[in-house]
């Protein structure tokens, strides 16, 4: 999600699960051939496995920024044929390329000849005044044919004129049932389900019926749903049993980027709704709100909101991140 799952949230989620896949926030083919790739591209070791998200529709282009990617450690490739924003139809990219099925599956073709990590991609069912039953099989088919490794996809239409994408996320309903059939329909494909799914109960349900679930937004605003993935959806020990534990460690490496010139609130944004339903979340909440943002704010401020909140002793382990 673009200015949302940037490195330091990425950090704090591979803090809650560990088996989990990560992904970045969409990055254009301009500004990874063009822009500061040290920053666009930086991750930690410790997020692995890590996929990168990229928007562009040339193919060379995106050829070229999938052989930088893998070759900077990436585990996953993955082309965002969803985003539905004014600024990503102006590049004829995002959802937009839906009406062009041959065009991604070139993209498609040209990635997987340029890189051996998985290439796949993300899209919808359908955009604007498309048939879902005729457009996603036409996309499914399309990247099929080019050797995709994955289709991710968001169950729900993109309005792309008269409706902004904040509005687009809940209008038209979303519609699980289509990408169940475009399963059914290509069962060697994997299918990963994203849209609306904002519990582990439903991932589960869900799992039956795909090969994978992706969720975004309620991940994002309730992270404390990820201390149970390992354990309920990959059989795996939870890194942490509370998320007093996972904010704790969270402070090695607050110190160390702080040192490195980032912001206090560039990194306590992602983790103001770890707490659920734990007398003195508000109180958490209110004290990053207040002090993380002003000058020359330090770990000391993460460590007084945790004490607000901190219900039993925690013991954390100093996370070593290089």
């Amino acid at each position: 999600m673009m200015e949302w799952t940037d490195r330091h949230c990425r950090f704090f989620h591979r803090l809650l699960t560990r088996r989990a896949l990560l992904y970045t926030e969409m990055i254009t083919t301009g500004a990874v051939l063009r822009g500061d790739r040290s920053r666009l591209l930086a991750f930690d070791p410790v997020e692995h496995p890590v996929a990168v998200q990229l928007g562009g529709a040339d193919p060379a282009s995106l050829a070229a920024c999938a052989r930088i990617c893998a070759d900077l450690g990436f585990d996953e490739i993955n082309l965002n044929v969803g985003c539905p924003s004014d600024r990503v139809q102006d590049g004829r990219f995002g959802a937009c390329l839906m009406a062009e099925p041959q065009l991604v599956g070139a993209c498609v073709a040209a990635m997987k000849a340029a890189v051996a990590v998985p290439v796949t991609v993300k899209c919808r069912i359908g955009i604007d005044d498309q048939d879902p039953e005729v457009a996603l099989e036409a996309l499914a088919s399309a990247v099929a044919a080019a050797g995709v490794d994955a289709l991710i996809v968001h169950a729900r239409k993109a309005l792309l004129a008269g409706l902004s994408p904040r509005a687009n996320r809940d209008v038209p309903p979303l519609d699980h049932d289509r990408v169940y059939r475009l399963k059914a329909s290509h069962p060697r494909l994997p299918i990963i389900l994203n849209g609306g799914i904002t519990s582990l109960d439903a991932a589960v349900e869900h799992l039956s019926r795909v090969d994978g679930v992706m969720m975004g937004r309620a991940a994002y605003h309730e992270p404390w749903r990820l201390i149970d993935v390992d354990a309920r959806l990959f059989g795996a020990q939870p890194s942490f049993a509370a998320p007093e534990a996972v904010a704790a460690s969270l402070i090695p490496y607050v110190e160390r980027e702080l040192e490195r010139g980032a912001r206090l609130n560039a990194i306590t944004r992602h983790i103001l709704g770890l707490f659920h339903g734990v007398p003195g979340a508000r109180a958490f909440r209110r004290h990053l709100a207040v002090h993380a943002v002003k000058a020359g704010a330090d770990a000391r401020v993460l460590a007084d909101a945790l004490a607000l909140v901190r219900v039993r002793d925690v013991d954390p382990p100093r996370i070593a991140a290089a």
